[in-house]
C-alpha cells in the first residue's frame, strides 16, 4: 500500500496584520534552505510574538507547528501525533501510538525523507514539565537520527530562564546539539509606529511610550479609537487586556513575585541608586542587589553608567532604570492606583495621574527614538561605527556615543520652543573634557511624517548647531 507524501501545513496562517520581523523572518528562511539538519532554539518573554513570527515563516510551508499544553506527557504526545496527521495530511500517523518524543520526531524524520520538513515545538518548557526526560530523549534522538535527517527543529519558550539554563546551558543534555538561537527581543521604536496608521505621528510616539515595542500590547491598540479610549478600554479597568499583563508576567518568571514587585515600583517612583532602592523597599543593599541582578537577567531592568565614566565596570555612579516601558508606565500609573480602578473610576485616574504626565512620556520616548538611531543608523553620518551608546542627563544633549576610533557624539534633541544657546554651549564643554576635543554634533528633531519620524543632521566642527 503506498502511504501519503506530506503535504505543506495550512493549519498555521496567521490572521491579521504581520507587522516587523522582516530580519528575524530572513533569519529563518535561511535555515530553512540551508541543505543541512538544524535545531534552533527561539526564546523570549511572553507577548514578544514568537508564536506569531513562528506561524509566520510556517505558512505555506511543509510544516508541523505544535503548541504543548501544561497537561500529562501522554496527552501532549497524543496532541503532537493528531497535529502530523491533520498538518500534514498523513492518515498513517493518526494510528500510532508514539511511546516518547525520541519515536515522534523520528516518525517525521522518517517521513520527511530528503524533503525539508520543519518542525516547531511551541512552549516547549510545558513537555519538560511533565517530563523532566524530554531534554534527554531530544538528545537521543538528535545524536541517532536528527543530525542526519532534512529536519529543522524549533525549540521554543516564554520562560526565559528555563530556557538558558535547561536548554542552551551546559548543563542540559542538549547542549552543543543547537546549531542556531535567538532571544527574541521588543522591536525597535521606529517599528511600532506602523501599528496605528491613522494616528499622528505625535499619538503613535505616545503609544510607544506606554506599550513599549511588545506586539501582541501594540496589535490590541485600535487606531480607530482614541489613544484615550484604548487606555480606558484595555488598561484602566479590571476587565482589560492589559490590567494584569504585568503581574502575569512576573508570575511566570519568578517564585517570589512579591519583593520584585516592591523593588521595580521604587524604581519606578525615582529611585535610582543601589542604597536608595534598598532604603525604598526596606531590605539591605546586598539582598536588593541580588533581587535587581536577576531583573537585570531577564532584561526587565538595566543599570546604565555615564560614558564618560573612566571605570564603568567598578562605577559607584550606575543607575537603575525599567528598561520596559509598559512595565515603567504599569508601576507609575496602575500599581499606585489599584484601587480606583477597581472602582471603576479609570477616567479619574486617566485624568488626574495620566494625562498630565504624558508630555513627560513623549520626552522619554523620544529619547529612545534618538539612542535606536544612534545604535542602529548613525553610523554611516558619523563615518564610523558606534560601539558605545548611551543616555545623556542633559536638558540638550540627551545621548552621547563613542566611535570605534574613539571620537565623542553628542546627540542634542531639539527642543520645541527657543534652544538656549549658553546651555548647549555649557554641556558640549563639559563633554569635551571627559569625551575629547573633537566631539561629533548631531542634531534630532521629530518631523510629523511616520515614514521619517526623525530628522537628522551632522553639525559642521565650525558650528555651534
Amino acid at each position: 500500500m503506498s502511504t501519503p507524501s506530506p503535504k505543506v501545513s495550512k493549519a498555521v496562517s496567521t490572521p491579521g496584520r504581520f507587522l516587523g520581523r522582516a530580519r528575524e523572518l530572513a533569519f529563518l528562511q535561511e535555515l530553512a534552505e540551508s541543505g543541512r539538519p538544524e535545531m534552533f532554539v527561539l526564546y523570549g518573554r511572553r507577548r514578544v510574538g514568537k508564536t506569531e513570527l513562528l506561524q509566520q515563516f510556517c505558512s505555506g510551508r511543509k510544516a508541523v507547528y505544535f503548541l504543548a499544553a501544561q497537561v500529562r506527557d501522554r496527552d501532549n504526545l497524543k496532541s503532537f501525533r493528531h497535529s502530523i496527521a491533520e498538518e500534514l495530511g498523513d492518515s498513517l500517523a493518526g494510528d500510532i501510538e508514539f511511546p516518547d518524543w525520541c519515536a515522534a520526531l523520528g516518525f517525521l524524520a522518517e517521513r520527511a525523507g530528503s524533503e525539508r520538513l520543519v518542525v516547531v515545538l511551541d512552549e516547549f518548557p510545558y513537555l519538560c514539565e511533565a517530563n523532566s526526560s524530554v531534554p534527554s530523549q531530544l538528545q537521543r534522538f538528535w545524536d541517532t537520527r536528527g543530525k542526519h535527517s532534512s529536519l529543522m527543529l524549533v525549540l521554543c519558550g516564554s520562560q526565559v530562564s528555563f530556557m538558558e539554563k535547561e536548554v542552551l546551558a551546559e548543563r542540559s543534555p542538549l547542549f552543543g546539539r543547537r546549531t542556531a538561537q535567538r532571544r527574541l527581543e521588543q522591536i525597535a521604536p521606529r517599528e511600532t509606529l506602523s501599528f496605528f496608521a491613522r494616528w499622528s505621528l505625535h499619538e503613535r510616539v505616545l503609544a510607544y511610550a506606554i506599550l513599549g515595542g511588545m506586539p501582541a500590547y501594540l496589535q490590541r491598540f485600535d487606531d480607530a479609537r482614541t489613544l484615550r479610549e484604548n487606555l480606558l478600554r484595555d488598561v484602566l479597568r479590571p476587565e482589560g487586556f492589559l490590567f494584569d499583563e504585568v503581574q502575569f508576567l512576573l508570575r511566570s518568571e519568578l517564585s517570589n513575585p512579591a519583593t520584585y514587585n516592591s523593588l521595580l515600583a521604587a524604581v519606578a517612583r525615582g529611585a535610582q541608586k543601589l542604597n536608595d532602592i534598598a532604603l525604598e523597599v526596606g531590605v539591605d543593599s546586598t539582598t536588593a542587589n541580588k533581587y535587581l541582578h536577576t531583573l537585570r537577567e531577564l532584561r526587565l531592568v538595566e543599570r546604565e553608567v555615564p560614558l564618560t565614566d573612566p571605570d564603568p565596570l567598578r562605577s559607584r555612579r550606575g543607575t537603575y532604570r525599567i528598561a520596559d516601558r509598559f512595565l515603567q508606565f504599569h508601576f507609575r500609573h496602575l500599581q499606585p492606583h489599584l484601587s480606583l480602578i477597581h472602582a471603576g473610576r479609570g477616567v479619574k485616574v486617566m485624568e488626574q495621574f495620566i494625562e498630565p504626565d504624558l508630555p513627560r512620556l513623549y520626552d522619554e520616548a523620544r529619547v529612545d527614538f534618538v539612542l535606536d538611531h544612534l545604535r542602529r543608523e548613525a553610523a554611516e553620518l558619523v563615518g564610523d561605527e558606534l560601539p558605545e551608546v548611551a543616555r545623556h542627563p542633559g536638558r540638550l544633549v540627551r545621548a552621547v556615543a563613542r566611535t570605534a576610533g574613539g571620537d565623542g557624539v553628542a546627540a542634542i534633541v531639539l527642543p520645541d520652543g527657543p534652544l538656549s544657546t549658553a546651555t548647549l554651549e555649557k554641556e558640549l564643554e563639559a563633554l569635551r573634557s571627559t569625551l575629547g576635543n573633537r566631539l561629533i554634533k548631531l542634531t534630532y528633531g521629530l518631523t510629523e511624517r511616520p515614514e521619517r519620524p526623525l530628522e537628522v543632521e551632522r553639525v559642521p566642527e565650525d558650528e555651534l548647531i
